[in-house]
């Protein structure tokens, strides 16, 4: 009877030691949780934010009051993925001919598979989130981008398209030394990404919304309208949660941090993505306002001193390397058209001193000297 009572109570020793409840034990933590024994790596922790009565989260990860993440971009996850293999395909131009068309489809995402040269499938597509009056212009530069692919074999010139080596990369340009793969990769992040989020979800109509009932609980969607609409802004950022401490090595991510030794945007886009959604989330829309306005603000400079970046460096490629000289060239230009996105309440441009600034390029890059690209950055210079 003893050795029973002894192996009973030993069992029930052995059964607690295994149940321990899992989660945070972090008492510093805000999800710390009281009746936790063991740690599950799960605690989150706020940052200081200057006493605004509310907790900010050091990452975008939100959730309800049953801890249910109200956090959900896919929708914007999916379309970069169809930029960067589009990006993929544009690129073999240098050494193959391209067919405007599978560019195009993968565009639209016809089939959502982009008829096939998509190695995934999706309902969304960029084109129909492309600045609508831009949208025929992005198709007529993969015209233009499989056209000069038909030379890829040849030697590129001014008035002969082709490729130009430097290194180990090989660009392709049309006869008037346009990279189009940088300009309808740079441009779409400005005319769908940058102009998505600034002009769309941020916009009256999308963020003055529904901010007290998750929209669909029973599927999984446990966020609110507003917090939805805000957090499809961020994923057009196209940063992981935890950025700066993972970085992008695309899009807008990817210059974010390419000038943030210049203007602290890393610290200042990330901050504010997370104030702004923290403020939804208490409903202080002040709050969510300054946050925007600022996003609005530094997003905008990104593209302006990227812009600037790249015509310095054509300064310093030109008479030495053509091939680097039009391919920073493509890209400045690029970064300097999606000035024309911003949002007209906060942009330094409007639209007839942007429409002056782009008259600047000459329509035939072989033509541009040292002087016109410092007139150049000297009308950027002036507004930024």
């Amino acid at each position: 009877m003893k050795t029973s009572l002894l192996l009973l109570i030993s069992l029930i020793g052995i059964s607690t030691v295994a149940c321990k409840k899992e989660g945070c034990i972090d008492p510093t933590a805000t999800n710390y949780n009281e009746n936790a024994k063991k740690d599950d790596g799960s605690c989150t922790y706020t940052i200081d934010n200057g006493g605004i009565g509310y907790s900010v989260p050091s990452t975008f990860v939100f959730t309800d009051a049953n801890g249910n993440s109200t956090v959900d971009f896919l929708g914007q996850t999916e379309r970069l993925s169809q930029l960067e293999e589009m990006v993929v395909y544009m690129k073999t131009g240098t050494s193959t001919m391209l067919d405007a068309q599978a560019i195009k489809d993968m565009f639209s995402n016809e089939n959502g598979n982009g008829n096939g040269n998509f190695s995934f499938t999706s309902t969304k597509q960029l084109k129909n989130k492309c600045f609508t009056a831009d949208q025929s212009l992005f198709e007529s530069f993969m015209d233009d981008i499989a056209v000069a692919s038909a030379d890829f074999a040849t030697t590129a010139s001014n008035g002969q398209a082709g490729t130009l080596s430097s290194g180990t990369s090989t660009y392709l340009f049309d006869a008037n030394g346009v990279e189009h793969v940088q300009v309808i990769e740079k441009g779409l992040m400005g005319a769908v990404f940058l102009n998505q989020a600034l002009n769309n979800y941020f916009s009256p109509a999308q963020i003055d919304v529904d901010n007290t009932t998750a929209v669909d609980p029973a599927n999984g969607k446990y966020y609110t309208l507003m917090e939805h609409h805000y957090d499809e802004a961020f994923g057009y950022f196209g940063v992981s949660v935890d950025f700066p401490a993972t970085i992008p090595s695309s899009f807008w991510g990817k210059y974010c941090n390419a000038q943030d030794a210049t203007l602290n945007s890393n610290a200042d886009m990330m901050t504010n993505f997370l104030n702004g959604r923290a403020a939804i989330s208490n409903n202080v829309m002040s709050d969510r306002d300054a946050a925007i306005a600022a996003i609005r603000t530094e997003w905008e400079d990104i593209s302006a001193y990227q812009a600037m970046t790249y015509l310095e460096d054509a300064i310093g490629y030109f008479g030495n390397d053509n091939a680097k000289f039009l391919h920073v060239l493509s890209e400045a230009y690029a970064f300097s058209w999606n000035l024309r996105y911003a949002p007209v309440e906060t942009r330094r441009m409007d639209v007839s001193e942007h429409a002056a600034l782009m008259a600047m390029f000459d329509t035939n890059f072989w033509n541009m000297s040292v002087a016109d690209i410092n007139a150049i950055k000297s009308a950027i210079d002036a507004k930024y």
